[in-house]
């Protein structure tokens, strides 16, 4: 081959797009990835971890502002210093981006910086300040992903009109911000501002917040952030938006059909994603919808040789949903390639845990108990509260739930909800009973550790049959 020919070139280099050209190059696939900005893409440089290490800022500040609640005393006001805080941010992401750089180095794979477009299902032109090259490749995966959608009545202009990306590098500390939108990205900065003390609004059209997750779930955050003080709006919607140079002023219409004015320093619009599909050469190549990539659950387009994974196909539209495509899709590429001791497996959307890191957390796998009731199912549900645990007492966070959801008939676990301390973390243990297809007999036989978090999630599977222990 040439120096600009290789088994596969993966167009992008996010956590879907990095992770497979590592894949490849691992199954002794010659490779190369191509990427118009920064490597470890959103994800790494402008989402999932430096919204991560913003929130720890904040969750520190959370038991500093209650430390008498621990039998501690502060000297003091505590004050965020916004500055610091996004300065860490930055470092944490800074520290991930080389540590890509030093993957691609390990594994000889060839970086090519550059606005990347396909010209054929197999050949590429990337374009930098240094010009055009030509790539070609037996297989290219596009890795595009995606960015924040835009109100079509005021588009983000990161002054006073804000996407994920301006909130997390903000000019100043907004005093008063309406949160647009309560998906994971919504209500994770409405929790991070207010508990910087900002005074925060949420609008959701829908009939609830985090409408992915159990209507429990819903419900009981919903609560919980009234609680802390954030106002949330249900089944309302933002009709306009006045920018001036010191605020905004959103006309609101509410769940009853009385239209507002309220003025705001800031606001945030979450109201989903947009596919970076365009003007990569890909239109007549595969097959697409809304500009969304379609594929099968190896990646495959409608096109020979052109694969696709993560955010520029359709959802979830999570980091680690990406990964996994990317390593599935560089496997099938192999076996295509006549490696025969590679057997991916298909992707089970069913089986991709989705976090929200807000204060409380809340996680969950699978059918929702209201989706598993809609598609047949007879159910057996089991709830556990924190309260019931002896470890989250003694943590000082006896806010929160289990809920875990089976088939009645055969046991199959079909979907367990989480929301509370560090829920996003013990979610991975129903997520691992599910790929091994457990059923709740052998949840019951597991033995889980006294005490942690985690025998909640013991004792949610023993109330969904009428057998919990401590509550």
């Amino acid at each position: 081959m040439s120096d600009n020919q290789y088994d596969v070139v993966v167009l992008g280099s996010g956590p879907g797009g990095y992770v497979a050209a590592i894949r490849c190059a691992q199954l002794g696939l010659k490779t190369a990835i191509v990427e118009r900005e920064n490597l470890g893409g959103i994800c790494l440089n402008w989402g999932c971890i430096p919204t991560k290490a913003m929130l720890r800022s904040a969750e520190i500040k959370h038991y500093m502002d209650h430390a008498a609640n621990y039998g501690l005393k502060v000297a003091g006001s505590i004050e965020a210093d916004l500055d610091a805080i996004v300065k860490r941010s930055r470092g944490v992401a800074k520290q991930l981006n080389q540590g890509v750089g030093h993957l691609m180095k390990k594994n000889k794979i060839t970086v090519h910086m550059g606005e990347g477009k396909l010209t054929g299902a197999t050949s590429l032109e990337v374009t930098s300040d240094k010009g055009t090259e030509k790539l070609s490749a037996k297989h290219v995966v596009v890795a595009t992903g995606a960015r924040a959608r835009d109100l079509p009545f005021a588009p983000a202009d990161g002054k006073r009109v804000w996407t994920y990306r301006h909130a997390m590098v903000p000019p100043e500390m907004p005093s008063k911000l309406l949160v647009i939108g309560s998906g994971a990205i919504g209500i994770e900065f409405a929790s991070f501002y207010n508990d910087m003390g900002v005074d925060v609004t949420v609008v959701e059209m829908l009939d609830r917040i985090v409408p992915v997750e159990d209507v429990d779930v819903s419900t009981f955050l919903e609560k919980s952030l009234k609680k802390q003080g954030i106002t949330i709006m249900t089944g309302a919607g933002v009709e306009g938006l006045d920018v001036g140079r010191s605020g905004v002023k959103a006309t609101i219409k509410d769940a009853k059909g009385k239209v507002e004015t309220t003025e705001f320093s800031h606001v945030i619009t979450a109201i989903g994603i947009q596919p970076n599909t365009e003007n990569i050469g890909i239109d007549t190549l595969a097959e697409m919808d809304r500009g969304f990539i379609q594929i099968d659950p190896y990646g495959r387009t409608k096109t020979k040789g052109l694969w696709a994974i993560g955010d520029c196909t359709p959802g979830p539209w999570l980091a680690h949903k990406a990964s996994h495509e990317g390593v599935t899709c560089a496997e099938a590429i192999a076996q295509e390639l006549g490696n025969n001791d590679v057997h991916p497996h298909p992707l089970d959307r069913n089986a991709i845990p989705g976090c929200t890191y807000c204060h409380p957390q809340v996680a969950s796998v699978g059918m929702t108990e209201a989706a598993a009731k809609e598609a047949g199912y007879e159910v057996k549900v089991g709830n556990f509260p924190f309260i019931g645990n002896g470890k989250a007492i003694a943590l000082g966070e006896a806010e929160g739930f289990i809920k875990t959801v089976f088939d009645a008939a055969t046991g199959e676990l079909l979907g367990a909800h989480m929301v509370g301390a560090e829920v996003t973390e013990l979610i991975q243990g129903y997520t691992v009973g599910k790929t091994l297809e457990t059923t709740e007999e052998e949840l019951m036989q597991t033995v889980f550790p006294h005490p942690t978090l985690s025998e909640m999630m013991h004792e949610s599977v023993l109330d969904a049959y009428g057998r919990a222990l401590h509550y």
